[in-house]
């Protein structure tokens, strides 16, 4: 997936959007409930008066919802560029008037704690590392994404390198990719099959990467799944089956809960953090591994 370069707010600057230059919009009646959510089609008249200057700029709405921000509304987009299609959100003001770009994070003393049991509750998927270390890393990743792919170094670093991390990978193949949800079945049951397995298996689909297609994904997996040390063929069949569908599922509903948009994306101790230099994930690490910071 690409990385969000936030091209929401790049395609707004080259339309030359300034709420201060233009009237504001008038306030959708109909759709002023106690959630403040604005319509549809509200939406697509705001995003053509803003954007239709361009015919290469294309959108298609996901979803219009309360936001966790009491008040605002947000409206989630599949935003199309020549850059290519990117995951977008913004968020509309309790008036209809104004729209606000940008990430909505939580506050507080304690302002990770939430999301944090939200991942506690939630994760389904291996592990490695103590089950008591006092930093939990929780990866949200899709084994068809280069990023992903780019980012394992300084993952295997930092869990080779510090004891008190326990890191979690959680499935999340992307619409856009065409293997990834295959993949994510395989990985979703060499893990079951073996802890030990796992890790060498998507090491091995990372690297595989620029060979596998979607016509071509069964025997492959099946062959990485061999060569990590389970049997290919029964890895096949659990892949197929129901309950790994579901599995995979519960993981993507888990990350769009806590809004993840994009692959890798990881949580320290439910701090949302991108794909960063290994000195970064240290610092991080340090930081959550304090008494006090937990």
């Amino acid at each position: 997936m690409f990385r969000r370069l936030n091209l929401l707010t790049m395609v707004f600057l080259l339309a030359g959007m300034a709420g201060a230059q233009q009237p504001p919009a008038e306030p959708n009646a109909g759709a002023k409930s106690s959630a403040n959510l604005p319509s549809e089609e509200t939406v697509n008249t705001f995003m053509r008066a803003t954007f239709g200057f361009d015919p290469s700029i294309h959108w298609k709405i996901s979803r219009v919802r309360p936001s966790v921000a009491a008040g605002l509304a947000e409206v989630d987009i599949v935003l199309t560029t020549e850059q290519g299609s990117q995951e977008q959100k913004f968020y509309v003001t309790p008036d209809g008037t104004h729209v606000l770009i940008g990430d909505v994070l939580p506050f507080g003393p304690h302002p990770f704690a939430g999301i944090q049991k939200e991942l506690e509750n939630g994760i389904n998927g291996p592990a490695q590392g103590p089950a008591d270390a006092p930093v939990t890393l929780v990866e949200f990743s899709d084994l068809q994404c280069p990023h992903c792919k780019d980012a394992q170094p300084a993952v295997a670093k930092l869990m080779a390198e510090n004891k008190n991390v326990r890191l979690v990978f959680q499935n999340f193949p992307l619409p856009m990719h065409d293997w990834a949800a295959k993949a994510a079945a395989y990985a979703d049951c060499v893990s079951r099959s073996s802890n030990a397995a796992f890790w060498k298996f998507i090491d091995s689909v990372y690297g595989a990467q620029s060979d596998l297609t979607a016509s071509n994904a069964e025997e492959k997996l099946s062959a990485l799944a061999d060569a990590a040390g389970v049997k290919g063929a029964d890895i096949a069949v659990c892949a197929a089956k129901p309950e790994t569908t579901t599995r995979i599922e519960q993981s993507e509903k888990l990350a769009k809960k806590l809004d993840v948009d994009a692959t890798p994306t990881f949580f320290v101790n439910g701090r949302k953090v991108p794909a960063v230099p290994y000195e970064v994930f240290v610092k991080l690490v340090e930081f959550a591994a304090k008494p006090g910071n937990q």
